[in-house]
């Protein structure tokens, strides 16, 4: 999954690809590198970032996703947790729901989702992205992770939502700390007990620089990669990433490699 962030203040590459033409030419870049799906985002949610309208994100991305979906057949993925940007970025043209929220933040997604036959990814987080990393707590982080997705996908089923459309995200750095994001990457496969694909967005966030050095964002696709390659072997499905040629090498030979154990 390619990112594309049409917002000027993006942690990592915001404001690079704000102009409408640059966006256009760097999703293109990404699907052919081998990007599976491009995930358009309109809204920051780096820890401390403030909301935006819902007027300004259907302006900064509904004309990239009308505009991409005639250059290319790959899905593009809206990221948002606003029901009335993700409607009218389905009828736009795209065709997965990324939500951060997991259907908590706006009532209306659930029903935006269901009705139109639209798989969404529903992601933990712990608070509002302005204020997810001022001190969280878990008492048992996995349990209570788990107890989330137990109580959310339940919730979505009810409202309509079909099973095999439902894509789980732990939601690295949304209300976690630095111990917490390793524990998650560790026990990653636990997740495997709903049965439903995961996705997980490690791409140059801060626990990496934590490691390595205090590292600017884009100083740190070497430990992205070596994440990213744990995570895939530890069961993740989708990786949401900034750097897709450099990543589809290391997920090729961690898909190797898993294939060789399940032959064995």
């Amino acid at each position: 999954m390619g990112i594309l962030n049409v917002t000027p203040d993006s942690f990592s590459d915001g404001g690079l690809y704000y102009n409408f033409r640059i966006a256009i030419e760097h999703a293109l870049s990404m699907a052919e590198q081998g990007a599976d799906i491009i995930d358009i985002g309109g809204e920051s949610t780096r820890p401390g970032a403030e909301p935006v309208s819902i007027e300004q994100e259907i302006e900064r991305t509904i004309p990239v996703i009308k505009e991409l979906s005639k250059h290319i057949s790959i899905p593009i993925s809206i990221d948002t947790y606003k029901a009335e940007v993700a409607k009218r970025a389905i009828d736009a043209g795209a065709s997965i729901v990324n939500d951060i929220s997991g259907l908590t933040f706006d009532k209306d997604m659930v029903k935006i989702v269901a009705k139109n036959n639209t798989p969404v990814i529903i992601m933990h987080i712990k608070g509002r992205p302005k204020d997810m990393q001022n001190k969280p707590e878990y008492k048992a982080l996995i349990p209570e992770l788990l107890d989330f997705f137990r109580e959310r996908i339940s919730f979505a089923l009810e409202a309509g939502v079909k099973e095999e459309n439902i894509i789980i995200d732990p939601g690295i750095g949304f209300g976690k700390t630095f111990d917490h994001n390793l524990e998650i990457i560790d026990r990653l496969s636990e997740f495997k007990v709903f049965q439903r694909p995961i996705a997980i967005g490690l791409s140059r966030k801060a626990f990496i620089s934590a490691i390595l050095g205090n590292l600017p964002p884009n100083d740190r696709l070497e430990g992205t990669i070596s994440a990213t390659a744990i995570a895939l072997y530890n069961g993740a499905d989708i990786v949401r990433v900034h750097d897709v040629k450099e990543t589809l090498k290391a997920v090729k030979i961690v898909t190797a490699i898993k294939r060789q154990g399940v032959g064995d």
